[in-house]
């Protein structure tokens, strides 16, 4: 378990800061309680302030809860379909109330006419259960329809100082021996992120018995070794002062991630480690994702996090062996070179909003659309009523090529061999 995780706050007592939030928070479930349906409260602040801790910390408070990612079902069928009823619904045997947790709301698709924000406003509206909702930007457009009718709470920056008092309470209890200033330097380093501060930890402290400024030097130098370099040393070692050193370089970071998990069964040999090299590899991803829906790139610092010191101390030790690493293979399958990526990422936005489905579902009809042009007239229709580029056409198009010969029908052509099937789906899978 990750220390953010086994030392996740359990109470309104041991969060950090915020102590007028929290008490306004206190007030608003004692009204709940004592006076009955109360407006939803919008947690706003930065990522690693303790937002969802809250939440969960206010689920206890309440009979039960339901939590769900907003950013994640974005669609207006999905949360309707997973909150609706139980949000409009009680028992007819008790009082019990539910809290609804909707985490991310700045993440959700759609404006306040249409998809997840206006599932969100049919909810806040028709609940007859407490709901807590999170979000990071207090400036997103997603919001503006939704503040009016909630409590707003401002979820601000946790001080060094009280992130100090929390990372010696975590050392006392791991049995570490630290070094004052080397705490406050990863206090300050975290500019009021408390997650990240505990990451930050974890990362030199973990195994050790003493930690001391000397481990936080290396992550303070301008080093840029290169993409492979930086392989190696996640891999190869389990000295995390050498792993973050290595980590410095002017890449891309989902190439890291991309390079890294393609090399991990070459170095790595029980079976364990590769499965949890590959549980901080998905979490990493998960990050990334968490990134761009929401455009705040912290979440970047805590992807490397699993994919340098997660990847490496999923070993139990490291191998003296030579090992040849090399690039994705998924960059020749899937053609995931940047353009590529960009070109894709447009391609689905363009289909989601002709289509009104999400990014993934047209990524998914991909495949289906390079059958279908691979009929001349179908071809100039398709691009016609998608409004493609030539660059578009031409990619969607891919490895099946149009038939020569007679002029083709609608309905008339063959049916795809099996070949020609495998080639198109595992181009997209």
């Amino acid at each position: 378990m990750s220390w953010t995780e086994k030392y996740r706050p359990k109470t309104f007592k041991e969060m950090v800061g915020n102590k007028k939030a929290i008490e306004e928070i206190k007030e608003w479930i004692k009204a709940w309680k004592e006076e009955g349906p109360q407006p939803p409260l919008l947690l706003i602040g930065p990522p690693g302030t303790g937002k969802t801790t809250l939440a969960h910390i206010i689920g206890s408070h309440f009979s039960d809860k339901l939590e769900l990612n907003a950013s994640d079902k974005r669609s207006y069928d999905a949360l309707i379909n997973i909150i609706g009823e139980t949000s409009t619904t009680k028992s007819l045997f008790n009082n019990n109330l539910k809290l609804i947790i909707l985490d991310e709301v700045d993440g959700i698709h759609g404006n306040e006419d249409r998809g997840g924000v206006r599932a969100v406003k049919k909810i806040i509206k028709e609940s007859k259960h407490p709901i807590v909702l999170t979000a990071n930007d207090p400036y997103s457009k997603k919001l503006q329809s939704i503040k009016p009718s909630c409590k707003v709470i401002n979820i601000r920056k946790a001080h060094p100082n009280s992130i100090v008092a929390y990372l010696k309470r975590i050392c006392r209890e791991e049995g570490i021996e630290a070094d004052p200033e080397t705490l406050r330097k990863l206090a300050k380093r975290s500019h009021g992120d408390l997650r990240s501060a505990i990451n930050d930890l974890e990362a030199i402290a973990r195994g050790e018995k003493k930690i001391g400024a000397e481990l936080l030097e290396a992550g303070e130098k301008d080093v840029f070794p290169g993409l492979f370099d930086a392989i190696r040393a996640i891999l190869k070692s389990k000295n995390i002062r050498h792993i973050k050193e290595a980590m410095q370089i002017d890449e891309d970071p989902q190439l890291l991630l991309e390079f890294t998990a393609e090399n991990i069964p070459r170095e790595y040999e029980k079976p364990h480690e590769i499965k949890k090299a590959y549980d901080h590899i998905s979490r990493a991803d998960i990050f990334f994702g968490r990134a761009t829906q929401t455009r705040d790139y912290i979440y970047w610092r805590y992807a490397s996090e699993h994919i340098g010191v997660g990847v490496a101390i999923s070993k139990n030790e490291t191998y003296r062996k030579f090992t040849r690493y090399a690039g994705p293979g998924s960059f020749q399958l899937l053609g995931r070179t940047r353009a590529k990526r960009q070109l894709i990422e447009d391609l689905a936005e363009k289909i989601s909003k002709k289509l009104h489905i999400s990014k993934k579902i047209a990524i998914s009809t991909f495949p289906y659309l390079q059958i279908i042009l691979a009929d001349k007239k179908m071809a100039q229709e398709t691009k016609k009523y998608l409004e493609l580029t030539d660059e578009e056409f031409k990619f969607l198009r891919g490895k099946i090529k149009p038939r020569k010969g007679k002029p083709e029908k609608v309905g008339k052509e063959d049916p795809p061999s099996r070949k020609e099937k495998q080639t198109t789906l595992l181009q997209f899978k």
